[in-house]
């Protein structure tokens, strides 16, 4: 079966670039508001040996209209909210935040003997879905299922994933935006792992190593935008690490002032109004 499937090939690569966010914190930001990704709309690495470049963390701040998502590699993050939400954690876990209406909250970094190393990504909700109740969720590590490829894995933070021996797991991520699904994928030297994946939006961002799409090569700090097709073909000759990313786009228009993300200004101006007044977080 798997054969008769057209495999995805790259649309276009786009490297990080360096910038920073919350109190001075040096990021790699790989994907910003455009580009095709909805319904993602922002994918930041934070990676360093130094807590220089991360102790200031990111003091509380609010947000509307979108999800987050943080997964950690090395070292951990400490997140306190409004809703008296309080938890760490480290590496492989992850933290799923819905803002809804809003959310006033903190990341704080924390180190290990391999610094700080992870990834935040932001996904449009809908519109009907933007002024809904805020919530919030840890993922342990262990929560997470790996799925199996030649001398590869995937783990699975959320959504339903299949290789082509009709293998499948579902990330604990049950509710990620636009039908989101996200996963880690690691190949050994020589490693292959081919998945089923037909979803509209499609992406993969080598951060270790590098790997072939469909025979085409991707680097590390790169973000690769994949066109039409059922069947992802990744393999690496040396060794790869990637994020993988997949979702169906809302088609709604974005309107995003710092942490707001609407649909229309007007609705902007509100969240702003809403934030002075002290209504920002109401029901």
């Amino acid at each position: 079966m798997a054969a008769t499937l057209e495999t995805r090939r790259i649309l276009n690569l786009v490297r990080s670039q360096p910038s920073q966010d919350g109190d001075g914190v040096k990021i790699q930001r790989i994907h910003q508001f455009d580009g095709g990704l909805d319904p993602f709309l922002m994918l930041d690495e934070l990676g360093s040996d130094s807590p220089d470049d991360y102790i200031g963390g990111f003091p509380p701040h609010p947000h509307r209209g979108i999800q987050t998502l943080t997964y950690i590699l090395h070292g951990g993050l400490t997140h306190e909210d409004h809703l008296d939400h309080t938890s760490t954690i480290r590496a492989g876990d992850a933290q799923w935040m819905h803002t809804g209406r809003g959310i006033v909250h903190s990341e704080m970094p924390l180190t290990d003997s391999h610094g700080l190393h992870g990834f935040q990504l932001w996904l449009s909700l809908a519109a009907r879905d933007k002024l809904s109740p805020a919530t919030y969720r840890d993922v342990r590590s262990g929560e997470m299922p790996h799925l199996q490829g030649d001398r590869a894995e995937l783990i699975a933070l959320g959504g339903r994933w299949q290789n082509e021996d009709d293998d499948a797991v579902e990330g604990p991520l049950d509710a990620l935006a636009g039908k989101g699904a996200v996963g880690h994928a690691r190949l050994s030297a020589g490693g292959t792992l081919n998945l089923l994946m037909a979803d509209e939006t499609l992406a993969v961002y080598v951060f270790e190593g590098e790997l072939t799409i469909d025979g085409q090569p991707v680097g590390a700090g790169q973000l690769a935008r994949l066109g039409e097709g059922q069947r992802l073909a990744l393999h690496s000759q040396d060794g790869a690490q990637c994020l993988i990313l997949a979702g169906t786009p809302h088609r709604e228009p974005i309107v995003h002032y710092g942490p707001f993300v609407m649909n229309h200004p007007h609705e902007i101006e509100q969240a702003l109004a809403d934030y002075r007044n002290g209504t920002f977080t109401a029901l």
